[in-house]
């Protein structure tokens, strides 16, 4: 017999202490300056074949 969802997720808060937990979108190491640095100098470069 299968437990129900609701008896699982019981077990994982209430006795192994887990919450309810979404990634973020964007990574947190994300580097804004150095983005915006590739896209202005290397992309050009790409889009052209060398």
């Amino acid at each position: 017999m299968t437990p129900s969802k609701a008896s699982v997720w019981r077990l994982l808060t209430g006795r192994l202490g887990w919450s309810l937990q979404r990634p973020e979108r964007r990574a947190v190491e994300r580097d804004e300056s150095e983005i915006a640095r590739r896209i202005a100098h290397e992309w050009p470069r790409i889009k052209r074949g060398r």
